[in-house]
């Protein structure tokens, strides 16, 4: 099943880019995808796909300055943070996906910094579930050893400098996704030296004590940008959520890595995606 490319706005008016795959039996369920960053859309064009085999409609899309909604030519100067990211770009698509879908319970699928935002999302009480894959509490010192060395030097020394250098992060040129937006990386970096993430350097604890919505969070146990620690400091961000931390050994998964980015590959259709799809299909 292929989706069809759209265009909607941002809560501020700008146009951003989507796809939107619509069911042949509704399911009256319609699932949003909220991506990580710097990952276009299309990386869960298979996924949606599968979802509306299932009975639900689903909207891909990229966040302003990555993919689709990026602006032609040079990212430099262009303007945008990841606040921008939850609170205009993820409630548009949500504005948009209510409007599309008529009525059906809206969910929201979060990947990594997907995940995170659910708390800053204006109109989040509308979600009646939540699923995320490898979000986690990015804050540096819950790596261990050479992973938090590594931590340390992208989010004290790396982000913030080359994005300041360059006027962007360019992050294709080290095989690390999509180039970010300067004010994106800037403001990422800022969290992940924060203890408390996001809520903590936002202070924004009471805004996350209000998402409610079920959450259950997929963590692989090979996944280095989510290890352990970080993925429960995640689920800690939403203390009024009934929550569930689904660690994922490979081996249950037909002994395939799955890492930070597996969970959407195909190959995986009869044991991840169908679990959430189950899952889902009862909120």
């Amino acid at each position: 099943m292929s989706g069809t490319p759209i265009e909607f706005a941002a809560r501020d008016g700008l146009r951003l880019a989507g796809t939107l795959y619509r069911p042949r039996t509704p399911n009256r369920r319609a699932v949003l995808f909220q991506a990580a960053a710097g990952v276009k859309q299309e990386y869960y064009g298979k996924f949606a796909a599968y979802l509306a085999t299932r009975g639900f409609a689903a909207l891909t899309f990229d966040y302003r300055g990555i993919g689709r909604s990026r602006p032609a030519g040079s990212l430099r100067g262009f303007r945008a943070t990841m606040r921008d990211w939850a609170e205009k770009d993820i409630a548009g698509a949500l504005d948009h996906l209510q409007r599309a879908s008529q009525g059906a319970r809206l969910i929201g699928i979060g990947h990594s910094f997907g995940g995170q935002a659910f708390g800053l999302v204006p109109g989040n009480e509308r979600y009646v579930a939540a699923l995320t894959f490898g979000s986690q509490s990015g804050y540096w010192g819950h790596w261990a050893g050479s992973g938090r060395i590594g931590m340390w030097f992208l989010t004290h020394v790396f982000l913030p400098g080359v994005s300041r250098l360059s006027g962007y992060c360019p992050s294709r040129r080290f095989g690390q996704g999509e180039d970010l937006p300067k004010g994106v990386a800037i403001e990422w970096a800022s969290w992940c030296r924060h203890p408390g993430y996001v809520v903590g350097k936002l202070h924004a604890q009471e805004a996350y004590a209000k998402f409610k919505a079920p959450i259950r969070a997929y963590v692989a146990t090979d996944d280095s940008y989510a290890p352990a620690r970080a993925a429960q400091a995640f689920l800690e961000f939403y203390p009024g959520a009934t929550r569930r931390l689904m660690p994922v050994e490979p081996q249950a998964a037909g002994g395939e890595p799955i890492g930070h980015f597996g969970y959407f590959r195909e190959r995986f259709q009869e044991s991840l995606w169908k679990d959430a799809a189950d899952w889902l299909a009862n909120a």
